[in-house]
């Protein structure tokens, strides 16, 4: 009788194990921060693309152009590696949840200003409207705007994760969008000074 209940002990303790092992560092879960952030990453860089993209065909200054092409690339490169992720997970890219659901109870606000529910930054539609049917300087200003905001956005997601996350590809990712479009918002906001505009109000924290 004692070995059969020596053999149980055993495969409890194993399974104990497994679970403080795998079950922390292993393949993220549906509802995990990293998933949350995947899904919510991927579709907050599709409109950053979709708004380069219309900014670009308008024939905009040579350091706009430039600017929608790097975000064009990086943010669609970086949404390929979100959707692979899932992918690798064994988890789908569309959730029942609503979006920033896996940073709620954090601490961390679940959107802009005033905007539950909703991914920080993001610009409405009617703001997307807009950018499509201004011209020239108007265009190049408003995108800048929206941008900078929608940047925001990101580092604001990405600071959200890096505080919830210990895996290190995600965390790694997290960080090259916190330095990267932290730079890319110095940048704008030169643009903008030199187009005789100002950012919209900040959607970040003060430090």
């Amino acid at each position: 009788m004692r070995k059969p209940f020596l053999i149980i002990c055993g495969v409890l303790v194993l399974a104990a194990a497994a679970f403080l092992l795998f079950g922390r560092a292993g393949t993220p879960g549906d509802t995990s921060p990293e998933a949350g952030f995947a899904r919510d990453m991927a579709a907050h860089h599709a409109q950053a693309v979709d708004m380069a993209f219309t900014i670009r065909d308008k024939g905009p200054a040579k350091e706009i152009s430039s600017l929608a092409f790097d975000i064009i690339n990086t943010q669609a490169n970086q949404r390929g590696m979100f959707l692979g992720w899932l992918q690798q997970w064994g988890l789908s890219q569309a959730t029942d949840q609503r979006p920033m659901a896996w940073m709620s109870g954090h601490g961390h606000s679940a959107a802009s200003p005033g905007v539950q529910g909703q991914m920080p930054g993001m610009a409405t539609p009617e703001e997307l409207t807009k950018l499509k049917q201004a011209e020239g300087r108007d265009a190049e200003v408003l995108f800048l705007q929206l941008m900078i905001r929608h940047h925001e956005g990101g580092v604001q997601m990405a600071e959200g994760l890096r505080q919830l996350s210990t895996r290190t590809e995600v965390v790694g990712m997290a960080q090259k969008i916190i330095d990267g479009q932290s730079a890319e918002i110095k940048l704008m906001t030169d643009l903008l000074a030199k187009r005789g505009a100002e950012p919209l109000p900040s959607i970040l924290k003060p430090e």
